[in-house]
């Protein structure tokens, strides 16, 4: 598996290809994921990997979550990750913090976990379990702020 591979060379992703090619008789030896942003896709479009491309045999595309989808999206993330079901069970977003989440993420997953990651860091340094759409705002302006200035 290979996290990021939009930051691969072409040259890289050509050495991939050519493990591609390692089978026996009866079956490949390497089964290869690359997972990527949206850049991926069009740097597997170029005409020198159009070899690679032509292996890909299963491709899958994450749409942004709808608004709807965001509150499940985030709550699924927690329960995979706390251990403490008292915590679980009394933290809470607020239905505004989720429509905040939805307006400044565009329902992208990596940013959703970035943003509810910096928003709970807060929530914990105010020692609250519940997370507003203030909390999401100020977290958004200190992501979006950072951004800007790298």
């Amino acid at each position: 598996m290979i996290d990021e591979a939009q930051n691969l060379s072409i040259l890289q992703l050509e050495q991939i290809r050519l493990l591609s090619n390692l089978e026996t008789e009866k079956n490949k030896l390497l089964q290869i994921v690359l997972m990527g942003q949206p850049e991926l896709d069009q740097k597997l479009r170029l005409y020198e990997l159009r070899q690679l491309r032509q292996r890909i045999g299963v491709y899958f595309h994450i749409e942004p979550l709808q608004k709807i989808d965001i509150n499940n999206y985030v709550y699924h993330r927690l329960a995979n990750v706390c251990n403490d079901v008292f915590v679980l069970k009394n933290l809470l977003f607020t239905d505004e913090a989720i429509e905040a989440l939805h307006r400044y993420t565009g329902g992208i997953p990596r940013i959703i976990n970035i943003l509810c990651d910096r928003a709970l860091l807060a929530a914990f340094v105010k020692e609250s379990h519940r997370i507003d759409h203030h909390m999401i705002e100020d977290c958004a302006r200190e992501i979006l702020c950072h951004e800007h200035s790298l």
